[in-house]
């Protein structure tokens, strides 16, 4: 196996994880785990290649991205149409037609219909963030894939992007990265780094979104409502809601990483070494600095 420790891809950070994540999806071939540095980095592993070579081979065209099914439109079907806010028979319609799709995916960790509110909308995700102009994730994930540029170079942002030095640029990415807001004294840009944006929204289809199957047109309390994303655990003691995630220090692929987040209990740690887990973490959520202040973003805190 050929292993390539990844600087720019550390445990801590959530886009990072998720980009780590991604990685596995897009290109199967490829393992992760994690050092047990005291602030662990992916590392990445692959039969007789270069990892990077391996991703860069497995990187998404235009075409794959706009087509996928959480676009906003789907060319020649009638598969409905998924704005910022979708009705629940354009939900509907689009999961029928993409039902047989390997990328369906991108659509069930996104919205689900398990939820509806009084406006006939279904739910969001909390990986699906409001965002102004009313930009939807796929909007978000579109502009973030252009911004990449030259096809040409593309194996070199990525080494770049891996070893922690890739160019940032402005823009909002996926909507939820704390490291993108600037300094809070002034009004400097927002940046990220659009190659690990892209990654870690492939990270997502290991978090799907689900709902307590309640209409809100039924005259629930708003006690009822509980859109659920794998992952996201409410605390014991406090009322808010964060997400956990684990690092693990054996090779793993996709679908075993999906067995071991099934597995890991973030409040039971010493069954941890039981799947090799020996780190994890939690959100801390953005706080707004005045009432006009939509920023959505997540830092971490270090459980154990």
């Amino acid at each position: 196996m050929t292993d390539m420790i990844c600087p720019g891809l550390p445990g801590h950070w959530i886009n990072g994880w998720l980009a780590a994540l991604g990685i596995t999806v897009l290109a199967p071939a490829l393992r992760l785990h994690w050092t047990d540095d005291p602030e662990p980095v992916a590392v990445l592993s692959a039969q007789d290649a270069a990892p990077a070579d391996v991703l860069t081979d497995a990187w998404p065209d235009r075409e794959f991205i706009v087509g996928l099914p959480v676009a906003k439109n789907m060319a020649g079907q009638d598969a409905g149409t998924l704005a910022r806010n979708v009705p629940v028979e354009d939900f509907r319609k689009r999961a029928r037609a993409v039902r047989r799709c390997a990328e369906a995916w991108t659509l069930t960790s996104t919205i689900t219909d398990l939820y509806v509110n009084k406006k006939n909308e279904v739910g969001h995700a909390r990986f699906d963030p409001p965002v102004p102009k009313g930009l939807t994730l796929s909007d978000r994930l579109i502009s973030t894939y252009n911004s990449i540029g030259d096809i040409r170079n593309r194996s070199q942002q990525i080494r770049a992007s891996l070893a922690g030095c890739g160019k940032r640029g402005k823009g909002n990415g996926l909507g939820f990265d704390l490291a993108r807001i600037g300094s809070q004294a002034d009004d400097a840009d927002r940046l990220t780094d659009p190659v690990i944006e892209v990654l870690a929204f492939f990270g997502l289809a290991f978090l799907p979104v689900r709902g307590p199957g309640i209409d809100m047109r039924q005259g629930h309390t708003s006690a009822d409502t509980n859109v659920r994303q794998r992952g996201w655990r409410k605390a014991t003691t406090k009322p808010e809601t964060s997400f956990h995630w684990p690092a693990w220090g054996v090779p793993l692929d996709r679908w075993a990483i999906d067995a071991l987040l099934d597995a890991w209990r973030p409040d039971k740690p010493k069954t941890w070494p039981l799947y090799a887990v020996h780190a994890g973490w939690k959100t801390v959520e953005y706080k707004s600095r005045s009432t006009n202040d939509t920023t959505r973003a997540y830092g971490s805190e270090r459980i154990s």
